[in-house]
């Protein structure tokens, strides 16, 4: 793996764990908006799938902190995990097609 690749996760894993527990705990624009128009009770319906790390935190854990960057560090790298895959998985088809 490229120093590049692994300094570029790096960053990423930082802001994740160190910088995200500082973002705001207001609701975002849409949630804002559903509050002050009183229609936010009528987004609720039945859950279809439900999220591994609900809320940005991951459960079991109670120091709302440590739970939060642990969903942020999980996140981190279940993404990076499937980028790097696909990247290697379509590097392969395009050597094989240049080489037809």
């Amino acid at each position: 793996m490229k120093k590049e690749i692994l300094f570029g996760l790096l960053i990423a894993l930082v802001i994740a764990v160190f910088i995200s527990p500082f973002a705001s705990k207001s609701p975002d624009g849409l949630d804002k908006t559903a509050e002050d128009l009183k229609f936010v009770d009528k987004a609720e319906g039945k859950t279809v799938i439900s999220a591994p790390i609900p809320d940005y935190a991951v459960p079991g854990i109670s120091n709302e902190v440590v739970a939060g960057s642990s969903a942020g560090l999980i996140g981190t790298l279940v993404v990076f995990g499937v980028a790097y895959g696909a990247g290697k998985v379509f590097q392969k088809k395009n050597n094989q097609s240049k080489s037809l």
